[in-house]
Order: structure tokens, then sequence, then C-alpha cells
């Protein structure tokens, strides 16, 4: 059996998750039949079926269920392998540092300073984006370090939690609930997340990159929680930063606590990310000092 390319691969991801030859073709910018022979190409090169086929449908075999985790690792090695090179052979070296805005727990401004004060800084850049797509951004080679809320996806990453705090329940200051000084689940029915999740189940998983979204940031979503289209789940250091009088933060006894954390790739060698990771670190321990939480070991 011949090696298989990256184009085989990108096709059959494609196909994999679209569960539909149109579609992926249409995602991919190509014309179904050269697609449809591509795919039995590599049926035939891997001697298996990957796929089984109706009238109907599009289903994954389990042979296909296996090459579609390792394919996609393979995809995101390839991608960040050529990020890297073009950020190695940048003639000024930077540490890409991807967190969504104001997550942060309040640290940024003081890892950055600590971080600044080590001899193997590199000047920093942030790399901004939205929420719950740090970790692919650093799979994908585009950042080298990030700051992200948990749970968030691990793959190929080690992290090293931060800070815990309390999460606050935003919603219009209009709203009879706003009237209470604390709230559980239950009080939530019939309120709803940003994206439609019921209120009363809980935190929602942060959105996948790539999803639609209903807005795209804070702003935004603080204008909806004042009309009460949406409630808002967020951490307590986001609420200090935006009062706003027509919006209430109430604690929701139920909802676990927020923890933020340093996370990098598991393969980096690099010392200005040793340098970001024990800034981060120094950071919590000084903000827990000052009534901050940090988690326990």
């Amino acid at each position: 059996m011949s090696d298989l390319e990256v184009r085989q691969l990108r096709y059959f991801v494609a196909v994999a998750e679209e569960l539909h030859f149109g579609r992926a073709a249409e995602r991919l910018g190509m014309a179904q039949p050269p697609l449809s022979r591509a795919i039995r190409g590599l049926e035939r090169q891997l001697g298996v079926a990957l796929f089984e086929r109706t009238t109907r449908k599009v289903k994954l075999t389990p042979a296909g269920d296996v090459l579609l985790r390792d394919a996609r690792t393979a995809l995101e090695a390839v991608t960040a392998a050529a990020h890297r090179a073009r950020q190695a052979g940048s003639a000024t070296q930077r540490l890409r540092i991807a967190l969504k805005a104001d997550i942060d727990g309040g640290l940024l401004p003081q890892i950055l300073a600590a971080y600044g004060a080590d001899s193997a800084a590199l000047p920093p850049e942030l790399v901004l984006g939205g929420f719950g797509e740090q970790p692919q951004v650093l799979r994908d080679g585009l950042a080298d370090v990030a700051l992200v809320l948990c749970p968030f996806d691990g793959r190929g990453l080690d992290s090293e939690p931060l800070l815990t705090e309390p999460v606050l329940l935003a919603l219009s200051a209009t709203d009879p609930l706003a009237a209470g000084t604390e709230l559980s689940l239950a009080d939530l029915a019939d309120r709803v997340l940003l994206g439609g999740t019921p209120a009363d189940h809980g935190r929602p998983t942060e959105p996948r990159a790539g999803m639609a979204q209903p807005a795209s940031n804070l702003s935004e979503i603080f204008s909806l929680v004042e009309t009460g289209s949406v409630v808002f789940v967020t951490p307590s250091s986001v609420a200090r930063r935006y009062p706003r009088s027509q919006i209430a933060y109430r604690p929701v006894s139920d909802l676990p606590d927020a923890t933020f954390a340093v996370a990098w790739p598991q393969d980096a060698r690099s010392p200005a990310v040793a340098a970001f990771v024990r800034a981060a670190c120094t950071a919590a321990a000084t903000a827990g000092a000052c009534g901050g939480t940090p988690p326990h070991p």
C-alpha cells in the first residue's frame, strides 16, 4: 500500500463530516464525480470500505470512523507544520498568545508584566478569537500558547490551571428574576442562553470554531441580554469589567465555578513558551493572594 496523500485525506474528511458527496464537493470547490472517484480510489488503496452508501444516505463504516479520527490529526499536524515553519522563518520572532478578549480572569496584564521580565521572553502578539477557538488555533500552529476557559478540547495540548472564580448570570435588569439575590437553575425555566440552549439546562458547551454564532463579541451579547432576548453565563471577572445599568448579574447556586488555564502544544520546546507559562502561574498565585482563588492542585 502506497502512502496516503494530504489531498486524499482532505477529500475523505470533507465527505466524512458532511456525509453527503454533493455538499462535500461544494465545500471543496470541485465537481462531485471526481470526488466520488477519489474516494473509491482511496478505498481500493486501503483495501477497506470507508462509507456505506445507499440512495438515501451516506454513513461511515468502522474503518471510516478510525480513519476520520487519525486523518483529522494528520491534517492538523500538516497545517501546524506549515504555520510554524513560516513563523520560525520570520525576521521578527514573537510569542503568539491566543485568547478570547476579556476571557482571561483579569490576569493578562499581570501575566504580560511578569513575562516581559523574563530573559527568555519574545515580543508578545495577541491572537484574538471567538469563544472556544483557542485550542484549535494552537493545534493549527497559529499561536504558541493560549489562555482558555475550562473545560476545553485538550487534544495534543498540555495545560496548567491558573485561577477559579464564580460565574454569574447576566440578565435584563427588567427581568423579574433580577429582583432576587441568588438564583438556581430551576428558576431559569423559559429563559434561553446564547444560541438557544434552555437556560435551566446549565452552562452550554463552548461553541466549536467555525460554528455560526448569534453574536460575535461581548458588546453584541450584552445588547441581546439588555433586550431580554437571552441570558448569559459569564465569569465574575467579566461582570466586573462590564457594569451596565440595564443588566443585572446574579449568582446561580448550582452552576460550577469557572476555571482559567494556560495551554500550549505538547511538543512545544520554546523557551518563550516556558517563560509565559511561568509568568501565568506567578500572576495567578499573586491574584490568589490578593483575593482570587487559585485552583486546588
